[in-house]
């Protein structure tokens, strides 16, 4: 790659609007754009890139790489539309028979995800010893009494994560009876070893696989249109990119890219490792905390379009704070209802007849727009003066929520509603307003690394032995979602003790992530 093809390209899809940036090679953004969000999401992709292409000229040929974070598949989930059908197989009989798979799903949502389903022998206890034999036979004929009727296979054995042989000995299995093509997901590639959340992840995971080749041969149609020579990759949970062979073969990984993006685009833009971050959109605002430049994890299950799973994700808190949120004049109540989108057209500010925190930010002396406020009655106004004092009290409280008692963590304010954000709060530091915060979540995904990640069960007295295979796993698979071999390396490890074992044991997470391999001679991002 020529030095001089140092530009890239973030676009981050949104529920309102599509944003899309170009960075140059020491991260100035150069341009950006808000564009608003098409039914099909393709439409503000195409609308974003073609944007800042014509922002800056001729220097569209320097575009070097494209990445995409994407609600799309939440979207799929929630909707039910282009999910594909899957066989399910559970190897830990008899030890796992307690509850079949899909338990707790939606029921609309299992009929159209289920083609069947099998608990078959198999999987092993928390210190390796095999549950039962391998069912190979068993597996067979399950997918011989299926007649073809499945898009996907999905096998889930019991701490697979720590002990994947078995998996991937049914992996091989499935391909030599039904051919190299088959799609085969494995629950040791998706998430950490409790097997229920585990199962439904790896589940969806199967079902989306036709939603992710289809966006992906869209983002690839966006970038033949416009004639760009331009490597493409997609954003992922934890804050980090995959290439869009990764993408495809792990689209659950994308679920939460978009507050990802958010908080890892705050970070480079304000120069901050630890702090809390505010994203405040037309509805809610979500609140992350930073830890060493990347998004602090949930440790608990995340719940998606009804179904609990374990995959990781940001730990994201929304409250009802936008800058479309409804303000009862009677009643002097604030939100949950929100004009959303149709600000521009209801909103006091813009000649509506619906007030909103907008108005109230207006009134407060808030340069908006360019706007001026109607002539306002003094029940609207009174209503309007209160409405920011209620605000205010929510922010505080979900920022002392998130920082669990630290009052010195600045707070990083970003997203369109920004401006909603008081310059002081009780429960945080200085208040930082980055330029381009408005478009943080396109800069996350233009600026995130590669990564991956990988867990391991071992006896306390092997957590040694266990971090380093781990460490291994998660390096290899950072390098597969795209980073530099000879720049990737582990920057995180997380040790939780595991109850109700014969022998002290530990379960080791170990994340990993580099600069992209194709970023030539790029300089790397800050964080």
């Amino acid at each position: 790659m020529s030095f001089e093809k140092d530009l890239s390209i973030g676009v981050d899809v949104g529920g309102t609007n599509t944003d899309a940036v170009v960075l140059d090679r020491s991260g100035t953004v150069i341009a950006s754009t808000k564009q608003a969000t098409t039914e099909d999401v393709i439409g503000g992709i195409r609308a974003g890139i073609t944007r800042v292409l014509a922002d800056i000229g001729d220097r569209r040929s320097q575009v070097s790489r494209v990445m995409l974070g994407t609600t799309h598949a939440t979207n799929a989930i929630v909707s039910r539309r282009s999910l594909a059908r899957v066989a399910v197989i559970r190897l830990g009989a008899p030890a796992a028979t307690e509850w079949p798979p899909l338990t707790g799903w939606p029921a609309d949502l299992s009929a159209g995800v289920l083609a069947g389903s099998v608990m078959l022998g198999g999987g092993h206890m928390v210190d390796g010893t095999p549950i039962a034999p391998l069912d190979r036979d068993g597996i067979l004929r399950f997918l011989d009494s299926l007649d073809g009727g499945f898009d996907a296979v999905a096998v889930c054995g019991i701490f697979s994560p720590s002990y994947p042989e078995q998996e991937l000995a049914v992996e091989e299995l499935i391909r030599d009876h039904l051919g190299h093509d088959a799609r085969v997901f494995l629950s040791q590639d998706i998430g950490p070893t409790g097997l229920l959340e585990r199962e439904n992840a790896s589940v969806l995971n199967a079902a989306l696989h036709r939603v992710a080749h289809d966006v992906t041969r869209a983002l690839l149609t966006v970038v033949e249109e416009q004639g760009l020579d331009a490597v493409t990759f997609f954003s992922q949970n934890d804050g980090t990119l995959m290439s869009l062979d990764y993408a495809v073969r792990f689209p659950v990984l994308t679920i939460g890219s978009g507050p990802a993006n958010s908080i890892r685009g705050a970070a480079y833009l304000s120069d901050t490792e630890h702090a809390i971050v505010v994203d405040v959109g037309g509805t809610t605002s979500d609140l992350g905390v930073l830890v060493n430049g990347f998004p602090r994890e949930s440790t608990l299950p995340r719940e998606i379009g009804g179904v609990q799973t374990n995959f990781r994700m940001p730990d994201i808190f929304s409250v009802g704070i936008g800058g479309g949120t409804v303000v009862d004049v009677s009643s002097g109540s604030v939100g949950p209802d929100s004009v959303a989108y149709r600000i521009d057209r209801e909103a006091l500010l813009f000649g509506g007849s619906t007030p909103t925190l907008t108005d109230a930010a207006a009134l407060a002396g808030s340069s908006v727009t360019g706007r001026t406020l109607p002539r306002l009655s003094n029940a609207t106004r009174m209503a309007l003066s209160g409405a920011l004092e209620i605000m205010t009290a929510r922010l505080e409280e979900a920022v002392e929520r998130l920082s669990l008692g630290r009052l010195d963590l600045p707070l990083v304010v970003v997203g369109g509603g920004g401006f909603l954000v008081p310059d002081d709060l009780a429960s945080a530091g200085k208040v930082l307003r980055p330029d381009y915060g408005d478009v943080a979540n396109a800069v996350g995904a233009a600026i995130s690394l590669a990564g991956g990640r990988a867990d391991q069960m071992a006896d306390l007295e092997d957590r040694e032995t266990a971090i380093d295979a781990a460490s291994q796993a998660a390096i290899a698979k950072a390098i597969q979602a795209g980073a530099d071999p000879l720049q990737v390396c582990v920057v995180e490890v997380l040790e939780t003790p595991v109850s109700y074992t014969a022998r002290p044991a530990v379960n080791v997470s170990v994340k990993a992530a580099g600069p992209l391999t194709h970023l030539g001679a790029v300089a790397s991002p800050r964080h």
